[in-house]
């Protein structure tokens, strides 16, 4: 079992390279960020002008008691009502179409990056881990980007605006709102610290409490077979508790942020009052009116709120780093084996193929000198050596650990050798494209897939283009069309979640007829008839016998009886072929083979004789 450990970002401080990458996926559609930014700018005007008009109302109809633009006053106000209608209208509109498609583009380069990615990258990342990315890490970070950058964008430009009007109004006073500026700064920084490391370890948790639910919703047969439902409780439940304890501690940091932050605010209302009073009265002569005060106090008020408002975001920001962080590296993740420059060049990229360019494949495979591991350290292969001629059907016997799987894995590239090469029709396969490769191999697995469509459609992922004609001729070909057609919907069946509607020996029929509409040139046949039963064995072997036919085969098989006529049998062992020929030359050795299948067939016979 592969053990998998999250890299850890808590040691990092903000990280601006982070969301400017974010950034390139929102400006991918720029004309609804331009719209925002436009009602946004709308809305920050209207917040300002609305304490200059009040402040005029002051002056001019309580202090001068001058009545003659009341009507123009009435009309300007309602001018800003409907203002506010349309602007607040306006970017709720487009923030909420940023974040659709921020969401949109998250998902799909994630989606787009994992097909890219190799068998090895599955083999070692838990699956909850990946849809911990692409579900809430994906739909906090579109959040906090679209209505994050509207209250960002709002605040800023309402703080511009007012200072200007403030220093313009009362340079004196409106020093008082800008000494107070260095001290919120000092408050966020040490906040924004603490807050992210906070929710970083929140998210790296939550994404090992969504591994664990996809394990103990997969795993669930296991657990109850064995009795494990304590147990797994229990570690789940520590999880839980974990989570809950830094959640709760990112919260607290979080809760006393906001309020230092009025506090700090408050504090500069209150000189303002302290000052501007006194600049009022105690003189002879007034520096200010009543109304300048007013709008000192209603700006710095303003001024203030989106500080906080702002401060806010930057503490959303350092939560949503995290899930930024994991994010990117679900989307920048390189595969280990891929297509150099010039092969993509002439092939194309497993997205994007120039099949025009695709020679012919015809099935001669070779090792030469294939050296193999997957830590880096045990060797799986050592220098294997193997020479197949095109239709040969070669079957793979031997212990578990052997190499039987990892000789398959290396032939459909699903891992590349470490030292040594493997040569498809003579030329080393890495000079050819992944796709060319896969779209000639056929793999039949032991518990095949079904994805959660209609049977016509999983026949078909062989062939996409194949008509329903065809579809019906591959099923006959495998004997699946009796069964098929006693389904209430026949082809239309929806065979459920992995298939789950359909017997282990329906499911590999099907797969089989996936296969034969394909019309591979190499196909792999893993263990494929060791999870059914002898009557749908019979079946399973009859369509196996006509599927080889014209084809180079590789057999890992578990049954010997199975393998009887294949062209060649080689028995692995230690990551070597101890042993090599037809079914018969291999019994007159009395060898490693000839131990394996009197083995099994005394085995058989007992478990006959219970019956």
């Amino acid at each position: 079992m592969n053990s998998f450990e999250e890299q850890d970002f808590s040691s990092e401080k903000f990280n601006a390279g982070i969301w400017k990458k974010i950034l390139k996926l929102v400006l991918k559609r720029k004309k609804y960020l331009i719209w925002m930014i436009i009602f946004v700018t709308g809305l920050a005007c209207l917040d300002i002008l609305y304490p200059l008009l009040n402040s005029y109302a002051i002056q001019k109809f309580f202090t001068e008691e001058n009545f003659e633009t009341v009507p123009a006053f009435i009309a300007c106000y309602v001018g800003i009502a409907f203002g506010y209608g349309i602007t607040v209208w306006g970017f709720i509109k487009m923030a909420g179409i940023v974040e659709a498609r921020v969401e949109y583009e998250i998902r799909n380069e994630a989606f787009n990056n994992l097909q890219v990615l190799p068998f090895s990258y599955y083999d070692k990342t838990p699956a909850g881990w990946i849809m911990a990315r692409l579900t809430s890490d994906a739909r906090r970070l579109s959040n906090i980007i679209s209505w994050g950058l509207v209250d960002m964008l709002w605040g800023g430009f309402t703080m511009v605006g007012l200072l200007i009007v403030m220093f313009v109004v009362e340079w004196r006073l409106a020093l008082i709102v800008v000494a107070m500026i260095p001290f919120l700064v000092l408050v966020s920084f040490y906040f924004r610290k603490k807050i992210l490391k906070s929710y970083r370890n929140v998210r790296k948790l939550n994404s090992k409490i969504t591994g664990d639910y996809n394990e103990g919703i997969l795993g669930s047969r296991t657990t109850k077979t064995l009795v494990l439902e304590d147990d797994r409780n229990r570690d789940f439940n520590k999880l839980c508790l974990d989570m809950k304890k830094s959640s709760i501690k990112a919260i607290i940091y979080s809760s006393l942020f906001y309020p230092i932050l009025l506090v700090l605010s408050y504090v500069a209302v209150a000189i303002i009052l302290r000052v501007g009073g006194g600049m009022i009265i105690g003189r002879v002569e007034a520096l200010i009116g009543v109304s300048t005060l007013y709008l000192f106090i209603s700006c710095a008020t303003q001024f203030f709120d989106p500080i906080m408002q702002i401060a806010r975001i930057l503490s959303d920001f350092q939560q949503a780093q995290a899930s930024a962080e994991r994010v990117l590296s679900l989307v920048e993740t390189k595969p280990e084996i891929y297509d150099t420059n010039d092969v993509i060049e002439k092939y194309g990229t497993i997205m994007n193929p120039k099949k025009e360019n695709w020679e012919e494949l015809y099935g001669d495979v070779e090792f030469q000198n294939v050296t193999f591991s997957y830590t880096g350290k045990e060797e799986v292969l050592k220098n294997f050596n193997l020479k197949v001629q095109r239709g040969t059907s070669v079957a793979l016997v031997g212990p578990t650990g052997a190499g039987k799987s990892t000789i398959i894995n290396l032939i459909c590239r699903f891992y590349e050798p470490t030292t040594g090469k493997i040569l498809i029709d003579g030329v080393d396969y890495k000079k050819r494209s992944l796709s060319w490769l896969h779209s000639n191999l056929g793999y039949v697995l032991q518990t095949p897939h079904l994805f959660n469509e209609s049977i016509a459609d999983n026949i078909r992922y062989g062939n996409f283009e194949a008509t329903m004609d065809e579809v019906i001729a591959a099923s006959k070909a495998v004997n699946a069309h009796e069964f098929i057609m006693a389904l209430p919907d026949g082809y239309n069946t929806v065979v459920g979640e992995g298939g789950s509607k359909l017997s282990t020996g329906q499911k590999q029929l099907i797969s089989f007829a996936r296969a034969i509409l394909a019309d591979p040139k190499i196909l792999i046949l893993d263990e494929a008839t060791s999870s059914i039963d002898t009557k749908t064995e019979e079946i399973v072997q009859d369509v196996t016998n006509r599927l080889l036919k014209g084809r180079t085969s590789f057999i890992v098989a578990h049954r010997l009886s199975t393998i009887q006529n294949a062209d060649i049998i080689l028995v692995i062992k230690g990551g070597e072929i101890v042993e090599k020929g037809t079914h018969q030359e291999l019994l007159s050795l009395r060898g490693e083979y000839y131990d394996l299948y009197r083995n099994q067939f005394i085995n058989e016979g007992i478990e006959k004789t219970k019956f």
